[in-house]
């Protein structure tokens, strides 16, 4: 049977659906150019501006570190570049997994990934850390050809700072090392902050940390087309980083490395300034460390050597340690008694040997007296007998008045940080520094051995070697300097930093005349005459003995009796030449025993170095590393010998005594130029 068609009702039927598929079409093409409108008109700039940040990064520019040299130029600090393997843990899922595979391709000791759990522990998740650094090529080749393996591992390259000598002058230099929480959050308060973007490292110590500011630089921006997988395809524009300036220190590295070398193995400090203008000659701490294992983070081993070692290298001594001066205060209780009056020149004691106070006997050396004995002749023969004396009728608070001016027990002001005040007592000190009243009283007895530097006397070579150049410069002042001028690598252009003179201080030129006169004296016929004998200058200087431990109540000293680490300290305090002083030391061997017998003379080879330009033999050099060398012995040889690390890949300009810098402009107050 044939079905009849409706044909009229299937093509309306027909018609309705195209109807409503066109007006389908048209609502949805409605609604595409409606979105389009509002992304392409309405949010266009918004949208325009999200797309450019995905497609460009800014990236910073790290500063390449400025330079330390000495004051001939020597490189003291400098930067190479080397790859490293990071790792942005915030890509990662498996990281130990992932630290296993690497350690197929990339070798990777465990000292690596406990520096890595530090470093994460230290920064944020999203931050590129570094779990191997210093690749070699061949390391740097593997692991390219490997990358795709890696999701979240990539490789930089990066400047890393040197420190071509070693351990030679660590203390001074210090160290650089990744910033940390506390340093980050300090940087974040600061007007600094953009300029640390992308920086990892910061000064840590000495010259490093004080002068940061001069050796950052200025970091750059480069903007950079990247890929969707956030590769970079090309620069866009750059903003160069601007290196960081040239420091230029007015220590002698060869004078530095001499001292150490004359130290060897044994504790110390020796500080040598210019009395002219503070500038600092030689800065010494021994032990020494080397600053290159802090630069890409210390691993827990070394950290433990040198923190846990009972000779403390990583001390500043002649900053930090402080001392019982010993002797070598006694020069400076003279020019307080002058000045006081308490005494005058002329006046004689009787030193029988001994000095009784009380019920307690106090001793001279090996109690043998010297008999009667003048101003001078006490500084000459070291009378002990008469700074008892002096003290007791000054009193502590009248020494504390006297001698506070030149330094004692204050900063210096020295232009590193960290630097303590020692101790210079009084009665006021006693009562803040004691909270029961039975200890912040003054007892008379503790007054007398202040007399010799000892008892409370608790001072810094640094300090002692400032009052030592203000002392013989007739009370002109200077704060000590280590670095002498600061030079802009860009424009080469060199900003000398004047030390200012400090107010004098009023000393009477007979007075300064007196104390040099004797303090010459105890190199001609006192306790370092022996260390002196055959030098072509005149200079001068007193011999110190420090307690490292407390004798009982008369009780006589035996060093034999003594561990090492219990016998006296050996000091010297010294200045040359005698006519216009040009060089002030002072120098503590500790647990050296006497003044006469380890730092008289390594003074005297200091002065030979500076004024003379001649350093030690070698039979010199290795008796005075073991305390054995008094008169020199052997011909000693030109300055330039002196030996420095990696001195063979150093130019080393010829050194220049200090005779010759004054002639060549080196004028009183003023570094050369």
């Amino acid at each position: 049977m044939t079905e009849i068609r409706n044909v009229e009702q299937e093509l309306s039927r027909f018609n309705a659906r195209l109807l409503a598929a066109a007006a389908f079409v048209l609502v949805g093409f409605g609604l595409l150019g409606a979105r389009l409108v509002h992304l392409q008109v309405v949010k266009h700039e918004e949208l325009s501006t999200q797309a450019e940040n995905n497609r460009i990064a800014v990236v910073p520019i790290v500063p390449n570190r400025g330079l330390i040299v000495d004051r001939n130029g020597v490189v003291l600090a400098n930067n190479y570049s080397a790859y490293t393997l990071e790792i942005t843990p915030s890509k990662v899922t498996d990281l130990d997994s992932l630290v296993d595979r690497l350690g197929e391709v990339v070798d990777i000791q465990p000292r690596d990934r406990k520096r890595f759990k530090r470093l994460m522990e230290e920064s944020k998740s999203f931050e590129s850390l570094p779990i191997r650094t210093k690749l070699t090529d061949d390391e740097v080749a593997r692991f390219t050809a490997q990358r795709f393996r890696f999701a979240g591992v990539d490789i930089k390259a990066r400047l890393f700072r040197n420190y071509p000598l070693g351990e030679t002058g660590s203390h001074l230099l210090g160290y650089i090392g990744r910033i940390n929480q506390a340093e980050k959050e300090a940087i974040d308060d600061t007007e600094d902050a953009a300029n640390y973007r992308g920086t990892e490292y910061i000064g840590k110590l000495g010259v490093e940390q004080s002068y940061e500011a001069e050796l950052h630089g200025i970091t750059g921006v480069e903007e950079v087309e990247t890929s969707a997988a956030g590769r970079p395809v090309r620069r866009l524009k750059s903003n160069p980083a601007t290196p960081g300036n040239k420091v230029v220190l007015s220590i002698d590295i060869r004078l530095q490395a001499l001292v150490e070398q004359m130290f060897g193995d044994r504790r110390g400090a020796l500080v040598a300034l210019d009395p002219r203008s503070g500038e600092v000659l030689a800065f010494v701490s021994k032990p020494t460390f080397d600053p290159n294992l802090f630069v890409d983070g210390i691993d827990s081993e070394s950290w433990k050597e040198l923190n846990e070692s009972v000779d403390k290298p990583l001390l500043n001594r002649a900053l930090r340690g402080t001392y019982p001066p010993g002797s070598t205060f006694k020069p400076f209780m003279a020019i307080a008694a002058l000045n006081s009056g308490k005494r005058s020149p002329s006046q004689v004691i009787f030193d029988g040997g001994t000095f009784q106070f009380g019920n307690h006997t106090f001793r001279s050396h090996g109690d043998a007296g010297l008999g009667p004995v003048d101003m001078v002749r006490s500084i000459v023969k070291s009378s002990n007998v008469y700074y008892y004396s002096l003290a007791n009728e000054m009193g502590v608070d009248l020494m504390h008045d006297q001698l506070e001016p030149f330094g004692f027990g204050r900063k210096t002001g020295i232009d590193v940080e960290g630097e303590v005040t020692g101790l210079l007592p009084s009665t006021e000190w006693k009562r803040k520094a004691y909270k029961k009243p039975e200890q912040q009283k003054w007892y008379a007895g503790e007054t007398i051995s202040l007399g010799i530097g000892q008892g409370y006397n608790n001072f810094t070579m640094l300090q002692l070697a400032s009052a030592t150049a203000t002392l013989v410069s007739g009370g002109q002042r200077y704060k000590p300097r280590l670095v002498r001028e600061v030079e802009d690598v860009v424009t080469g252009e060199r900003r000398v930093l004047v030390n200012d003179a400090l107010p004098p201080l009023p000393l009477k030129p007979e007075h300064v005349e007196l104390i040099n006169r004797a303090l010459y004296g105890v190199t001609q016929e006192g306790t370092s005459v022996r260390s002196f004998l055959g030098a072509t200058y005149k200079s001068g200087g007193k011999t110190g003995t420090a307690q490292a431990i407390g004798v009982k109540a008369n009780e006589k000293y035996n060093a034999a009796k003594l561990e090492e680490a219990q016998r006296d300290h050996s000091l010297y305090m010294a200045f040359a030449p005698l006519e216009a002083p040009s060089i002030a030391v002072a120098v503590i061997v500790e647990n050296a025993g006497w003044g006469s017998d380890s730092a008289a003379p390594m003074s005297r080879r200091v002065f030979d170095y500076v004024l003379n330009g001649t350093v030690p033999s070698e039979e010199d050099l290795a008796l005075t590393r073991e305390g054995k060398s008094t008169t020199p012995v052997g011909k000693p040889r030109p300055a330039i010998e002196v030996l420095l690390p990696g001195a063979a890949a150093i130019a080393l300009p010829p050194a220049v005594p200090a005779t010759q810098r004054v002639a060549q402009g080196e004028s009183q107050g003023a570094p050369a130029k």
